[in-house]
């Protein structure tokens, strides 16, 4: 199995290195952002090891740009970034796993084999509503071909209704499923972040796409969407 390992610090590359080829691993290096991402596009391999602070490029950029370019090969974070944002941010590019310096080898071999056993994951589904298109893959909203820049929470507000075209949503679904099943902030957020989203996705293109449900919840429908307000 071919790994391409993107890491800077010189004693962790030795390291895994001498550890992956002697677990029967192809262990291909790159020490710079920059090197690692042309590695990555150029060449095919079965696996990533991707560090996020990097000379050139971080780990953030390279997981962005190959995930645009549709390359879906398994990539595991490895970083001493330990924040919930940050592993958020990693699984929102496209990482499959993330792991925490410092780190057991073991436990990276093991994470490694059971990315392999699932193999490449398949390009995500691009979901549509009108001429409203949401690539998850590419983390990327467009409208009638325009991009449309959404903060991380408007586009998960905005992946959940798209999935569940033509039902009506409601705010405890929204909830649990956007936010946290043990959110215990007030519900009107969901009104609030609704009102982004109207603002992004409709305002500028004279459309009404969320339909409220009045007692209900909110509705985003598959078919034509209405213009006007």
């Amino acid at each position: 199995m071919k790994v391409l390992l993107v890491e800077d610090d010189a004693h962790v590359a030795a390291s895994l290195k001498v550890g992956l080829r002697a677990e029967g691993f192809v262990v291909v290096h790159s020490e710079t952002g920059t090197e690692g991402l042309w590695q990555a596009t150029e060449h095919h391999f079965d696996v990533i090891i991707l560090d996020i602070m990097l000379p050139g490029p971080s780990g953030y950029e390279i997981l962005r740009r190959i995930r645009e370019r549709q390359i879906w090969t398994p990539v595991l974070m490895l970083t001493a970034k330990d924040g919930e944002y940050d592993q958020a941010d990693a699984f929102d590019l496209g990482a499959d796993d993330y792991l925490i310096k410092p780190f057991s080898f073991v436990v990276l071999v093991a994470r490694l084999r059971a990315l392999l056993r699932r193999g490449a994951p398949q390009r995500p589904v691009v979901l549509t509503a009108g001429d409203l298109v949401l690539d998850p893959g590419r983390h990327l909203v467009t409208r009638a071909g325009v991009p449309i820049d959404l903060s991380p929470r408007e586009f998960g507000l905005l992946e959940y209704l798209m999935r569940n075209t033509d039902a009506v949503c409601t705010k405890t679904q929204i909830l649990q499923s956007v936010w946290d099943e043990n959110f215990s902030g007030p519900d009107n957020v969901v009104e609030v972040y609704i009102g982004y989203l109207r603002r992004k996705i409709d305002v500028p293109f004279g459309t009404n796409t969320i339909e409220t449900v009045r007692g209900v919840g909110y509705r985003l429908e598959s078919g034509n969407l209405v213009s006007g307000s």
